[in-house]
């Protein structure tokens, strides 16, 4: 259910808890620097009077006083505005840095299990303009608000001093313009700036893939579909924005209309009051002033809505992710990894409504070597998921050296155990900062040792950098064996009692495959290792087959 944008306000207000005094400091200097300003246009009006001899002020009444005055301001109202961006924008960029750090422990929280079903494109609009939003939220909305509220309570009080009815009449041009205007137009369009920022996310996310799969693309001739889908989204993307944009012409409309309106309002009433002797003429003049030369903090405000509209929906997701509970919480506090043997009991298991295991039941002794092979679908690389805790076991039971699973602590978990997937992901930086991932502290007789039994090492010393070549982004300068071996490189460099490999070979020719079984074989005394494949040669280390079909072993 979507939250309200006073909601999302001060759940982001919360953030800036360590930063209250700085905020001070911007709010403060923000009021001085308006009300030099303010005081620029004020004292002008001094100058009027005391040249029509009808000062207010005794102080004010030669001219040089009041050339003095103006130059004060004018040199005041530089200085004040830049200490109050200076300080504003601290804050704000402080505050990006945290909530990016947050961001990133939050996706770690909530990775494995619910990233799988999260859109990348939505991610990195997320991670990148989502939050970069928030800087307007920081920077130019909190002080703002705080500003305008301070600057029109001490403008009405210097209104009310010349004339109560022209504070009242001043008073109501405030509430409307700095609050009612941007309350109730922000709110019409709320919808239009969350359904822009998904169709950005959409727009990246289908970008993304094209680049990514820009070969099969160009092998397939689907060039021109792609090119057409692109442009469509970002059609879409536009007309999104559009809407915006149009809000934002009939916001300033609004807002032009209400200033003019109670400028005329305040004038009529300034007339009014001279005329029936209850107000001088200097004093009318004053509150008039003062009045049109302190629209500039509410029509801010006012024009907030504009941006809010974006950045509050940018917010939300922000908030969402942080808040959002993982499907496997991490166990802190639970059992220690002490042995190595598996046990399977009845375990169902079901992605949403789709059911995947069906009461499977697998004993696996500790160093023993357990092929699971089975058709696409029928569970296999989910039941090394459970085993690994990315998900959570509700039917039924796993347990490891006799403890469930879902009681042995999450670092524990991970220290013993490492997994080899189909498809290894790769960072864009050197072999041995890739390899490095596995074991940060690992020596480099270690990572020849691992490289040497996945059958890598040999590639990497023909490589002109060696282990310090770079692997280019998502790894696209090595082939699929190449990223697979180092996947497997990876697993040797762990060294865990455990090793879950999920189809580690299906990239892999005759002869490397060969050399990594042999490889796995020749160092799996101690090591419980669990093999799924498809293929009949990657089965013949195995001690043990199971057959997997709908869900159940045989």
């Amino acid at each position: 259910m979507p939250k309200s944008g006073l909601t999302i306000m001060r759940k982001l207000l919360k953030l800036i808890s360590p930063f209250t005094l700085i905020m001070m400091i911007t709010i403060t200097m923000g009021v001085l620097g308006f009300l030099a300003a303010i005081g620029i246009t004020v004292f002008g009006a001094f100058g009027i009077l005391a040249t029509l001899d009808i000062p207010l002020l005794p102080f004010f009444t030669e001219m040089k006083a009041i050339y003095i005055s103006l130059a004060i301001f004018a040199i005041m109202r530089g200085v004040l505005r830049y200490m109050e961006q200076s300080s504003g924008h601290y804050i704000a960029f402080k505050l990006l840095a945290f909530i990016r750090d947050k961001v990133f422990k939050s996706l770690r929280r909530l990775a494995p299990s619910k990233l799988d079903h999260k859109d990348n494109g939505q991610l990195i609009a997320l991670i990148t303009s989502d939050i970069e939003l928030l800087e307007v939220f920081y920077a130019h909305t909190i002080a703002p608000i705080a500003i305008a509220i301070i600057t029109c309570l001490i403008m009405l009080g210097i209104i009310g001093y010349y004339s109560p009815l022209m504070a009242l009449v001043a008073f109501f041009a405030y509430i409307t313009i700095g609050a009612i205007i941007p309350y109730f137009t922000a709110k019409s369009a709320r919808e239009d700036g969350r359904v822009y920022r998904e169709n950005v996310g959409e727009l990246n996310q289908y970008f993304l893939e094209s680049l990514r799969g820009m070969r099969e693309i160009i092998l397939f001739d689907q060039g021109a579909a792609r090119h057409e889908a692109i442009q469509a989204k970002s059609i879409k993307a536009d007309e999104s924005t559009k809407k915006i944009k149009a809000h934002e012409g009939i916001t300033k409309a609004i807002t032009e209309t209400a200033l003019l309106s109670f400028s005329a309002l305040m004038l009529l009433v300034g007339i009014l009051l001279c005329q029936n002797g209850s107000l001088s003429f200097g004093g009318f003049l004053i509150a008039l002033v003062c009045l049109m030369s302190s629209y500039g903090p509410v029509v801010a405000l006012s024009n907030l809505s504009n941006n809010l509209l974006q950045t509050l929906a940018s917010g939300e997701r922000v908030l969402s992710l942080l808040e959002e509970k993982p499907d496997t919480p991490e166990i802190t506090v639970g059992h220690e990894v002490t042995d190595t043997g598996i046990e399977v009991e009845n375990v169902s298991f079901a992605y949403q409504s789709t059911p995947i295991l069906k009461d499977l039941s697998i004993s696996i002794k500790k160093g023993e070597i357990i092929g699971i092979s089975g058709k696409s679908g029928c569970g296999k690389s989910t039941l090394l998921k459970l085993i690994m805790h990315f998900h959570e076991t509700r039917e039924g039971q796993i347990s490891i050296g006799r403890h469930n699973v879902n009681q042995v602590m999450t670092s524990s978990l991970r220290q013993n155990m490492a997994y080899v997937t189909q498809d290894t992901y790769l960072f864009d930086s050197t072999l041995e900062e890739n390899l490095r991932i596995a074991k940060r502290n690992a020596t480099m007789e270690e990572l020849i040792e691992a490289c040497k039994k996945a059958n890598l090492y040999d590639f990497i010393v023909s490589l002109p950098n060696g282990f310090k070549s770079k692997v280019g982004e998502l790894g696209d300068s090595l082939s699929g064996g190449e990223r697979q071996r180092l996947g497997i490189a990876r697993a040797f460099l762990h060294d865990s009692p455990v090793i879950l490999l999920d189809e580690p070979t299906s990239n892999l020719d005759s002869l490397n495959e060969s050399i990594i079984l042999n490889a796995l074989k020749a160092h799996s005394e101690d090591k419980t290792i669990i093999l799924v494949s498809h293929r009949a040669s990657t089965m013949s280390i195995a001690d043990r087959i199971y057959y997997m079909q709908e869900g159940r072993a045989s």
